[in-house]
């Protein structure tokens, strides 16, 4: 790996716990930044030290509210960039503006691609996020991306669990809540020996909006654990809970990549009777109701990668 001096670690305002956690993992110190509001609600955010000729990481997730995460995020890299910084690296680890990543209706912009655009303006030289929405956003970058993928953490989460909950895996059916995530619910179901595989039949009347059609695959009698990748209003995974309760699933699971839980969701997802509720900290929340798995021994993996050349696991990237 470089020498420490030669790697600089930032964080920003959306993932300060998150970043200190990979700085732990790496055996270095964040580096100090600065993120003021002035009183016309405009930014200004700054290294504190000099990066000059330096490696530069940066964290920031892109969560509510979204549009100031993006601008603070993209004012920093364009001070880093006039600083003189050798290499930046940009880690979002929650990609906001994901879902809109195709036009769906006359009319409508694909914001996932502007986004993409704006960071490769203002001079990213890479980017590391998390579960992207859909596998062609990659596409609309103009540097390397390296888009990882949960499912190795969950599938050890949940080996363990089942293991000390005394329920073989072959009860275990894992559930797409729609045909976007099968891929993910086949991967996980792959790291949950003898695990069957449903798919929920999902339409959307209106946006924020889901209506369940029909369960594809045996759930009678089975613990259903669901996964996706973004949980927002949470009407997917409550519209999912209510077919498989009906349908005679025991007992449901759930497990997301990033826990946006807009408005009242979470409290919703609790009181629907899902049994255990699954996020990373892509988004960073102490809400005692979820089970949070830290990505950052995965994030430091990979900036050690980076920096010394080596592959890093297969498990540990997502290439749909």
């Amino acid at each position: 790996m470089k020498k420490a001096q030669d790697i600089l670690l930032f964080k920003l305002t959306s993932s300060p716990r998150l970043t200190e956690e990979v700085a732990e993992e790496l055996g270095i110190e964040v580096s100090p930044s600065e993120v003021n509001t002035f009183a016309d609600g405009e930014l200004l955010a700054r290294p504190l030290n000099s990066v000059r000729g330096k490696t530069v990481y940066v964290i920031q997730s892109t969560q509510r509210p979204v549009t100031e995460r993006l601008m603070e995020l993209l004012i920093f890299i364009d001070g880093l960039r006039n600083a003189k910084a050798k290499e930046i690296n940009a880690i979002i680890p929650y990609f906001g503006f994901a879902r809109q990543d195709r036009i769906a209706r006359s009319g409508e912009p694909i914001t996932a691609k502007l986004v993409a655009s704006l960071l490769g303006t203002v001079g990213i030289n890479r980017l590391m996020t998390m579960d992207l929405h859909t596998p062609q956003i990659q596409g609309f970058f103009s540097c390397p991306v390296d888009n990882l993928s949960p499912i190795s953490l969950f599938g050890e989460y949940f080996r363990r669990k089942f293991k000390n909950d005394k329920i073989p895996t072959d009860r275990v059916v894992v559930v797409s809540p729609d045909h976007g995530s099968i891929h993910r619910a086949r991967d996980l179901a792959s790291e949950l020996p003898d695990a069957s595989l449903a798919v929920i039949d999902k339409r959307r009347p209106a946006p924020n909006e889901a209506e369940v059609v029909n369960v594809v695959g045996d759930v009678q009698g089975k613990v259903a654990l669901i996964v996706d990748d973004i949980i927002d209003t949470a009407g997917t995974v409550i519209a999912s809970s209510e077919a498989l309760r009906k349908r005679g699933a025991s007992d449901i699971l759930l497990a997301g990549t990033h826990g946006v839980f807009s408005h009242d969701s979470l409290d919703r997802v609790y009181r629907s009777g899902i049994s255990d509720i699954v996020v990373t900290n892509s988004i960073e929340s102490a809400d005692p109701r979820l089970h949070i798995i830290s990505i950052a021994p995965m994030i430091a993996g990979i900036i050690r990668a980076n920096e010394e050349g080596v592959p890093v696991p297969d498990s540990w990237m997502s290439y749909y």
